[in-house]
């Protein structure tokens, strides 16, 4: 029942925060750690992306995250790249860079990104797991 009760909240809680993107016209939505961990519990098809140094990155990240620097000269054009329209978690360091990024994501037409606010250290501390790539 627990686990019902949790799948439950799980979609409730990414329902209403990909309704809310959509309906506001909304291309980047900054989320809590708890929200971001509803959204990948919810579909297998949700792309995350670490903006953080690859230094960074090599400490621990999300599972399955992807690697693109923030701080590198080409990071919107490799942004630029990517499907547009699927659906993207987004995360930092604490939450600086991908507060920065929203713009970027915004100009470039992206339409589903979720940011994570306080980054991968709020991720952390909110005892969400974090493995080595």
């Amino acid at each position: 029942m627990r686990r019902m009760t949790t799948a439950l909240l799980a979609l409730l809680l990414t329902t209403t925060v990909l309704s809310a993107c959509s309906s506001a016209g909304v291309a980047v939505s900054p989320v809590s750690s708890a929200e971001a961990a509803a959204v990948l519990a919810a579909g297998p098809d949700v792309v995350v992306l670490d903006i953080r140094t690859p230094e960074e990155f090599n400490d621990g990240i999300i599972e399955g995250a992807i690697n693109i620097d923030f701080y590198e000269s080409s990071f919107g054009d490799t942004l630029d790249t990517l499907d547009k329209d699927a659906k993207y978690v987004v995360y930092c360091r604490s939450g600086n860079r991908s507060s920065q990024a929203r713009k970027t994501f915004e100009s470039l037409g992206f339409t589903n990104v979720v940011e994570i606010e306080g980054g991968i250290l709020d991720w952390h501390a909110s005892g969400l797991p974090v493995v080595t790539p």
